[in-house]
């Protein structure tokens, strides 16, 4: 998504929002700048934020706080390093938030645009865009 180049004293958060059959990830700087997103199978995510981990100097992954976050912390921990940094970040109301946030993101065209507000449902997972909420809900903690 991004080719920047990044100086050893870069440092970048990943976003991991679990879940039984899809997971969000995203890779942000401390700068608020997007690096990465995608919205991946529960089965691939171990490989996909090893790989992320391989490409971006990341510092610190935050995830999601909710049912099955002790159990993937666990399988990061094991899959990675023991010692990699996580932080589990107050995840609820995300998906209602990440709505609004997709058609930001991507905005509505065609019919959709007359569409409500409410009516209108993304025409894809948005996982990935909840991981970009809880990277930025760490770094609104970090500065209140």
């Amino acid at each position: 998504m991004n080719s920047r180049k990044f100086s050893p004293s870069d440092s970048v958060i990943l976003g991991f929002d679990p879940g039984r059959d899809k997971c969000g990830v995203a890779v942000m700087g401390l700068d608020r700048q997007l690096q990465y997103h995608e919205v991946v199978s529960s089965s691939t995510a171990i490989a996909t934020i090893k790989s992320l981990y391989q490409k971006y100097p990341i510092s610190l992954l935050v995830m999601g706080d909710q049912t099955t976050a002790k159990l993937w912390k666990q399988q990061i921990q094991e899959n990675l390093s023991p010692t990699v940094n996580i932080i589990l970040v107050d995840e609820r109301y995300t998906s209602l938030e990440a709505r609004d946030r997709y058609w930001l993101m991507y905005p509505p065209k065609g019919l959709t645009k007359l569409l409500p507000k409410g009516m209108r449902t993304p025409p894809r997972p948005i996982d990935d865009i909840v991981a970009i909420l809880l990277i930025e809900r760490y770094l609104n903690r970090l500065t209140e």
